[in-house]
């Protein structure tokens, strides 16, 4: 629950407020904009504060959902586009996704646009004209959660090797490994769980990427044309995801940090003078300056 400072209103008839209470509304003030439950108002005098659960809106937001069904003006530009990228986010949803498995969506997501790519329609052609160059490069990293289904099917598929991969669902085992001084867990977690823990997200606010768990093994990828339902939660799968590799990433630097920080306190001895370096982390103490020299 938070108050929004910056959100005053001068009212006489604080039912209106009363009747919102409890009701999912989103506010677009200066700041930006938020979506959350009303829990409570308080008015003082002739103001009117109002508190709700919430969680803001621009985080993540994306200008642009383009669903892209045939080889025409749309597929070009957003290949080229794509190209562009350093980082993208890639999901994909099919019916039973792996080497078994037919892919009928490909989603990739930008900083600002996601484009989801109707591989049931467009067959490999899309591939042929741009798509396998931007999965197999090098040079631009492919943000997933969990990239052993899509790898597998790409590659029984079309062919596709996928290359340069941040693995979320990896990044969150190795994380979890670090925090608890090298135990692991007992399974691996859904891209629901890790977007709820590391960037912070309520549960609540994560229903669609709970639909879409529940859909992965049914032929509704099928239908055409896809019900606007499944395409919200097609784009959803992949906004979050450049964001993720960012906080894992600071996660995972947690041990390396650390290491640097006793490099730095020690600073003051000769080189010579010290054996090694100890760490206040996991890392177990290691002969550091005889290594830098090698």
């Amino acid at each position: 629950k938070q108050l929004l400072p910056d959100f005053k209103m001068v009212i006489d008839d604080v039912q209106f407020f009363s009747i919102l209470k409890g009701k999912r509304i989103k506010l677009t003030l200066r700041t930006g904009s938020y979506l959350g439950v009303v829990q409570l108002f308080i008015k003082l005098r002739d103001l009117v504060y109002l508190a709700f659960s919430q969680f803001n809106t621009q985080k993540n937001k994306v200008d642009q959902v383009t669903v892209i069904d045939e080889i025409h003006e749309k597929f070009i530009p957003a290949v080229m586009h794509i190209k562009r990228q350093h980082v993208i986010g890639v999901g994909a949803e099919g019916v039973e996704v792996f080497q078994n498995g037919r892919l009928c969506w490909l989603q990739i997501a930008t900083k600002k646009k996601v484009y989801l790519f109707d591989v049931l329609l467009l067959g490999a052609r899309a591939f042929k004209n741009g798509l396998s160059m931007i999965l197999e490069s090098r040079h631009i990293l492919k943000v997933i959660h969990d990239c052993r289904a899509i790898a597998g099917c790409l590659i029984a598929q079309f062919g596709v090797k996928l290359a340069n991969i941040f693995d979320t669902q990896v990044a969150d085992v190795m994380s979890f490994y670090s925090e608890t001084g090298g135990f692991l867990p007992d399974r691996v977690s859904t891209l629901q769980e890790v977007v709820s823990l590391h960037l912070k997200v309520p549960s609540s606010q994560l229903s669609t990427l709970q639909i879409k768990s529940q859909l992965t093994k049914r032929e509704i990828w099928y239908k055409r044309p896809c019900p606007v339902p499944l395409l919200k939660v097609m784009a959803v799968s992949v906004i979050h995801l450049q964001p993720l590799r960012l906080v894992l990433l600071d996660a995972l630097m947690t041990d390396y940090m650390a290491l640097v920080d006793s490099y730095l306190n020690s600073s003051h001895y000769e080189p010579d003078e010290v054996e090694h370096v100890s760490m206040v982390g996991n890392i177990k103490p290691i002969n550091f300056f005889a290594l830098m020299k090698k």
